[in-house]
């Protein structure tokens, strides 16, 4: 174990929509200080999506992007970890627009294609406030998320040229094996950030088992490299803690789970963070600050960002 470790708050994400909780942030306003409630708590990173405020659907907006970012840097000194991922059908090229318009210090990179199936949770799901959201829900079911060599290559252009580190979000464990040929190809320097996404319909699922083996294979054929661990669902917190005790970091939020407890609603990002930090404390870990993640991940710093 370390002695620090970095907790990332994923503060809405594009998966869950408005109807699955009263408590998902929306609005510019809300994501903001959502992010800056959860730095208060414990945070070292903040990675960020924007919605739509009227109607809560993800957008590619840059404006709505600025008014966050630039909200949040006003208030606190939060990494904020860009998406690249926007929303479920967004192009690669509106995937990129942030990290060339703001030069961020992280941003997230999606180390593979998958099918990134969210119709499932019509089982669960039966009233929706917007016409949107069960439409978003179904077309999953014939959704590619597409992640191909040419565009992870664009993207390491983009990311170089703005000095924006890439957090590499592995779904699979053959999106290791991308990342190893990322690097064996020059357009990524070791070390890496790798983050093992589990939980989601059509990667990994979450185990115990399969997080060993995540960070083993990496170990084989990366060697150098950072690891944090995010779960889609209930078990966010155990394979969070099992991340602590390897060794590695971890991400809460809204984006990935809504529930504090077994039925008990999540209010706020930071009652999340608050609740890792409680458990990494109790393991003899401390949270890390930002200026120490900064150090960790070998980031630019909060004054080389254009937000």
């Amino acid at each position: 174990m370390k002695e620090k470790a970095i907790v990332t708050a994923a503060i809405t994400g594009s998966i869950h929509t408005p109807s699955m909780s009263p408590h998902l942030p929306v609005t510019p306003q809300q994501i903001a200080d959502e992010a800056v409630a959860a730095r208060e708590a414990g945070a070292a990173v903040a990675h960020i999506h924007v919605r739509d405020p009227r109607t809560g659907q993800p957008s590619a907006d840059i404006g709505l992007m600025e008014e966050v970012l630039v909200s949040i840097k006003s208030r606190c000194d939060v990494v904020v970890c860009i998406t690249t991922g926007g929303g479920l059908g967004m192009t690669a090229a509106q995937r990129l627009v942030p990290v060339s318009t703001f030069k961020p210090e992280l941003a997230s990179f999606n180390a593979g294609s998958l099918n990134f199936a969210l119709f499932h949770a019509l089982d669960k799901f039966k009233e929706f406030r917007f016409d949107w959201e069960p439409k978003y829900l179904a077309m999953t079911e014939d959704l590619i998320f597409p992640n191909t060599f040419k565009s992870m290559r664009d993207f390491t252009a983009i990311f170089n040229a703005n000095g924006t580190v890439p957090e590499f979000e592995v779904y699979d464990s053959g999106m290791v094996n991308n990342v190893a040929f990322l690097i064996e190809r020059g357009h990524v320097k070791k070390p890496v950030y790798i983050q093992y996404v589990m939980g989601i319909l059509g990667g990994i699922t979450a185990s115990p088992e399969n997080l060993m083996f995540l960070v083993d294979y990496t170990k084989r054929l990366i060697g150098d490299f950072e690891f944090s661990v995010c779960v889609a669902g209930r078990a966010q917190f155990p394979l969070c803690s099992q991340s602590l005790l390897l060794g590695g970091n971890c991400r809460v939020g809204l984006e990935d789970n809504l529930y504090l407890d077994k039925g008990v609603m999540a209010g706020s990002n930071a009652e999340q963070v608050a609740k890792i930090v409680r458990i990494a404390r109790e393991l003899g870990i401390e949270p890390a600050s930002p200026d120490e993640a900064r150090k960790i991940l070998g980031l630019k710093g909060i004054d080389h960002v254009k937000f």
